[in-house]
C-alpha cells in the first residue's frame, strides 16, 4: 500500500517540488493551497498523475482539512505567509495565516496521531549574532513596533505549538528551519532575491541590491530541501526535534549580484537601494544568516549536492523560459 501525503501550501515553490518528489517515490499526494502566494502553474504538470489530487481552498477550512488529514499518513505543513515584502505590508495576514493554520493542522493531526513535518524558517533566529546558527541557540528579535519581526515571532509560536503537541499529546511532529531555498518556480514577487536578480539581469535592467550588499546568506537547492524533508519525516528519531536545513557556504548579496550578472552574460549595472526605500522606514535586516547543519547531517547523512553557481545557472535556464523580453543571449 502506498504512503499517502498531504502537502499544505503544495502549489507554492517548495511545496510543488515536494509533491513532485513524493510522486516520483510512489506516494499518493494530496495538495491543498488557496493560491494566495502559490500558483496553479506550479502543479499543472502533475494534474494528470493518477496518484495526485489537489484542492483549491484555505487550510482554515476545518471540515475539509479534517477530511484530508484523516486520509493522509503524513502531513507536510508548508502553508504560510512568505517573503519579506508580504510580511512588512500585510502583518495581520502573516500572523493569522501562520498561527491559525498551524494550530489547526496540529490539532487535527494529533487526533489521528498523524506524522507531521512543520516547515519553519531561519528567520526565527532574528538578530542572533553567533554563527553558524545552532538549533539550541537563543533567538533575538526586534521590537513589536516593527512589523519586520512578526513573521519570526509567528513562526516561533508555530514551533512552540508543535513542541507542545509533541510533549502533551505525543504527536509525532518534526520542525525544519529552512534557510534561503532557491530553484525553478520561485517567484520574485514577494522579495525573493535570486529570482529578482536573475529577472533583472535577463531584462538588462539594473540589479537592485537592498542595503549595502554586505549582508551574507547561504543558498540551498530546492531538490536537496525536499529530499531532506521526506527522509526526515520518515525517520523514527526525528519527531519532537528541530533541525536546520541549509547550505554551509555563504556569499554576500553584492557578490550574488555579480555572480548573476556573470552567469547571465548581462551588462546590467548593480545599484544599491536603502532598505527604507525598498521596504519600510526603520527596516532591519540580519547581517548574516548561516546554519549549523551538523544535527541533520548526523541523523540522516544530509549533504548539499549543489553549489551556488550551478544553482544560479538552473534558475537562469528556468527564467529564460519565463521572461519574454529577455535581451541577453
Amino acid at each position: 500500500m502506498h504512503s499517502r501525503a498531504l502537502v499544505t501550501g503544495g502549489a507554492g515553490f517548495v511545496g510543488s517540488h515536494l509533491a513532485e518528489s513524493l510522486l516520483e517515490r510512489g506516494w499518493d499526494v494530496t495538495v491543498i493551497d488557496d493560491l494566495s502566494t502559490g500558483s496553479i502553474d506550479n502543479i499543472a504538470h502533475l494534474k494528470g498523475h493518477p496518484s495526485f489530487s489537489y484542492t483549491i481552498d484555505t487550510v482554515l477550512n476545518r471540515p475539509l482539512l479534517a477530511e484530508l488529514v484523516d486520509r493522509a499518513d503524513q502531513v507536510f505543513h508548508l502553508a504560510a505567509a512568505v517573503g519579506v515584502r508580504l510580511i512588512v505590508e500585510q502583518p495581520v495576514r502573516t500572523i493569522e495565516t501562520n498561527i491559525k493554520a498551524t494550530e489547526l493542522v496540529l490539532e487535527l493531526a494529533a487526533k489521528k496521531h498523524k506524522r507531521v513535518l512543520l516547515a519553519s524558517t531561519s528567520e526565527v533566529y532574528g538578530k542572533q549574532e553567533s554563527h553558524p546558527f545552532s538549533e539550541s541557540d537563543d533567538v533575538v528579535l526586534g521590537p513589536t513596533s516593527k512589523s519586520r519581526w512578526c513573521y519570526a515571532a509567528s513562526k516561533m509560536i508555530d514551533e512552540f505549538l508543535a513542541i507542545a503537541y509533541a510533549t502533551e499529546q505525543s504527536l509525532p511532529v518534526t520542525i525544519m528551519r529552512l534557510f534561503n531555498t532557491i530553484g525553478p518556480r520561485q517567484t520574485s514577487q514577494y522579495g525573493m532575491v535570486v529570482p529578482r536578480f536573475v529577472k533583472q539581469a535577463l531584462r538588462g535592467q539594473p540589479i537592485t541590491v537592498y542595503g549595502d550588499g554586505t549582508q551574507r546568506r547561504s543558498f540551498t537547492w530546492v531538490g536537496d530541501v525536499v529530499k531532506a524533508m521526506i527522509t526526515l519525516n520518515c525517520h523514527p528519531e526525528a519527531p519532537g526535534e528541530v533541525f536546520n536545513l541549509g547550505h554551509e557556504k555563504e556569499t554576500s548579496i553584492h557578490n550574488l549580484a555579480v555572480l548573476v550578472r556573470e552567469r547571465t552574460g548581462s551588462d546590467s549595472g548593480i545599484v544599491f537601494v536603502p532598505f527604507e526605500e525598498a521596504y519600510a522606514p526603520g527596516f532591519e535586516d540580519m547581517p548574516r544568516r548561516l546554519p549549523d547543519i551538523s544535527k541533520l547531517q548526523d541523523l540522516i547523512g544530509y549533504r548539499p549536492t549543489m553549489d551556488l553557481p550551478e544553482m544560479i545557472d538552473r534558475v537562469i535556464e528556468y527564467q529564460r523560459g519565463k521572461v519574454p523580453d529577455a535581451t541577453v543571449a
